[in-house]
């Protein structure tokens, strides 16, 4: 081998170089390209400020060559494609002329996906073909047939590579060699779904109301940006409640919300129907609301320093104080290495102290969760003292690595602290460790909601849009139990709710914690049901069946198709009240635009999810979802159009 080496630089010596000037900008653009590549083989994210090797390009070969030299298992074969690769930057003039600063930059970042959006559209207009363009008077022979590949690849535009992988439009293909939206630091709960049920076997289904949107705004940031999401991040019923729905108003606080059940044909199935049930809690105007004792819980560590985190957290807690009375008010704690009190606890007109106390905040340190959460409890449980309705509002990027760490300890030590009646909401920021299964089992168990903020849009949505559900709690341990008939349903299954599901027997237990539902917000799930004697039907009958007095009886069994109750508490009660209602034979709510356009982003969840919708397809959603986006004041379902449609296009 040593021989072929010797052959090789005499081949190099022998070799008519360029001329200073385009050998000087060649080198230069080798250096940038060597260092793009070698970020991308430590699988780092390389950037314009990453520090540079001190020597020069050529002394970054020759160390490369000594490092590899003392592993000669490596030496052969590293040193010759060092060396050819080496020879391709500096004759192919013609090559690097067509890479500038973002072009290079951005080749290694779309090996590690989603670090800038941008990426993809810098790398499209690189073209690969630029690589076999016509030799330079002073051009060597080909390159060898062993290198060319690997040069070609690292100028691949974007989308072909893409499309090469894993496109996201083919969403049935092997998400475990597609490219995902997260790092491996982010973390999401397991949740496969719930499955058919056969309706004389399993009549019943229990689950928690749920009004987190925080898979929503997941799902479209990675849309945005090219990639899909884990299964397991895709909650589909987080999509769907991420929309408001004309359902009912109810008349008084007294009965906090209205219930609404429709059956409409099911879209992707003509043999198969879709029962909406529908709640819609009593909406309080911001001046009638009580006065709110806010602790702003803010994470500081080191994690944050990310201009998606703490940066834009500022910005988003800005536009919340805003809408804010001025009796209201707020304390702010943070949490790095240890917790800290970075503001006492301060009227809302005074806007200056609590901006000041804000943008003085800084990234530091390693992430003590429970030190923060002990303190904040503290601190709202003295506000609740002053006669204010107190709720902490958590302000992360979801990594606890000091104190409680653990899902279950954490939601055991948040489950003990809300029967003091102080709720606990949490925010997320940024990605890169982003724990959502720490998140989702603290604001469950904290009897608040859970949203993501990945952009000031989304922050005015949540903290301003829809202030008033977010702060104020109307109904708590909100439980949904079904009852189907099998003389009319012969099975049925809920789309989502996975980690919301609940054992039969917990429907009547007053003490198993359920969802909260906030003033003005909506809720729906949706089961999509299998008439008797249809089509569809995927299990044989039984041949031996038992006859019960528990039977409906021939009246029921002809009128109604199931049977919905709900129960919930008045905010500080210990007793549950229970709601009621029939589902007759003949509800139906033919075209409704709620109701269709609910069904659309139901069937983008499960494709997403890749569950198989037959040939239902991403086109045949964005045509649901763009035929009715019905009344769209903020724009919200025109953007989930839009998204389809992206994704459609990336097919």
């Amino acid at each position: 081998m040593s021989d072929d080496l010797d052959k090789l630089r005499d081949a190099l010596k022998a070799m008519p170089g360029p001329d200073a000037t385009n050998r000087a900008r060649n080198i230069e653009n080798a250096e940038k390209i060597f260092a793009a590549a070698q970020g991308s083989a430590d699988g780092l994210r390389p950037t314009s400020h990453q520090p540079q090797t001190e020597g020069g390009f050529w002394r970054r070969i020759k160390k490369m060559l000594s490092t590899l030299t003392a592993r000669p298992a490596l030496l052969a074969a590293s040193s010759f494609a060092v060396l050819a690769v080496a020879l391709v930057m500096t004759t192919q003039t013609s090559v690097l002329d067509d890479f500038g600063v973002a072009e290079v930059d951005t080749v290694s970042r779309d090996v590690a996906p989603l670090q800038d959006s941008r990426a993809n559209d810098a790398l499209a207009k690189t073209d690969g073909a630029a690589l076999t363009a016509a030799p330079t008077a002073n051009a060597p022979a080909p390159m060898a047939a062993d290198v060319k590949p690997m040069v070609e690849m690292v100028a691949e535009p974007a989308q072909s590579r893409l499309r090469r992988q894993a496109p996201m439009g083919a969403i049935q293909l092997d998400l475990e060699q597609a490219p995902t939206a997260v790092t491996p630091g982010d973390v999401f709960p397991d949740n496969a779904p719930s499955g058919l049920k056969i309706t004389a076997q399993q009549p019943v289904s229990t689950f928690s109301v749920d009004v987190d949107t925080t898979s929503y705004a997941l799902m479209r940031m990675a849309t945005l940006d090219g990639y899909p999401l884990p299964k397991d991040a895709i909650r589909v019923e987080e999509l769907i409640n991420y929309f408001d729905y004309a359902y009912p108003q109810p008349d008084s606080l007294e009965t906090p919300f209205s219930t609404s059940v429709s059956v409409t044909q099911t879209p992707w199935n003509p043999d198969t129907q879709l029962m909406h049930i529908g709640i819609q809690g009593y909406d309080v105007a911001p001046e009638d609301r009580p006065a709110m004792g806010l602790v702003f819980l803010i994470d500081t560590s080191g994690s944050m320093e990310d201009p998606m985190k703490l940066p834009l957290l500022r910005k988003s807690f800005a536009l919340l104080l805003n809408t804010l009375r001025a009796d209201d008010t707020v304390a702010i704690v943070t949490y790095a290495g240890s917790a800290g009190m970075a503001l006492e606890p301060t009227k809302a007109r005074d806007k200056t102290a609590i901006m000041t106390a804000l943008d003085n905040l800084s990234a530091g340190g390693s992430t003590a969760g429970q030190a923060g959460l002990q303190q904040a409890y503290a601190i709202a449980e003295n506000m609740q003292d002053d006669g204010q309705q107190a709720r902490i509002i958590l302000a992360t990027d979801g990594d606890f690595n000091v104190g409680i760490a653990d899902p279950d300890q954490l939601t055991d030590y948040v489950a003990e602290k809300r029967d003091s009646g102080v709720f606990l909401s949490v925010l997320g920021f940024g990605r890169g460790n982003y724990t959502d299964t720490v998140m989702q089992a603290i604001a469950q168990n904290g009897n608040g909601v859970a949203a993501y903020i990945d952009s000031l849009a989304e922050a005015q949505k949540v903290l301003v849009e829809d202030v008033t559900g977010s702060l104020l709690t109307i109904a708590s341990d909100v439980k949904i139990q079904v009852e189907f008939n099998p003389a009319q349903i012969s099975e049925y299954r809920l789309i989502g709710y996975e980690t919301r599901a609940l054992n039969r027997e917990d429907f009547n237990n007053d003490k198993v914690d359920a969802g909260e539902i906030g003033a003005g917000h909506t809720v729906t799930a949706i089961y999509e049901i299998t008439p008797k004697g249809s089509p569809a039907e995927l299990a044989d009958p039984l041949r031996y069946t038992a006859q019960t007095a528990a039977q409906p009886s021939t009246e029921l069994a002809s009128t109604e198709l199931a049977f919905v109750k709900l129960r919930y508490k008045r905010p500080g009660a210990t007793t549950s009240r229970l709601i009621e209602t029939p589902v007759s034979a003949d509800t139906h709510m033919i075209d409704s635009v709620d109701s269709n356009f609910a069904a659309a982003v139901a069937a983008a969840g499960q494709l997403m999810r890749w569950q198989d919708l037959g040939d239902f397809t991403v086109e045949d959603v964005q045509k649901l979802a763009s035929q009715n986006k019905g009344d769209d004041p903020y724009g919200y379902r025109a953007e989930f159009v839009r998204l389809v449609q992206l994704l459609q296009a990336q097919q």
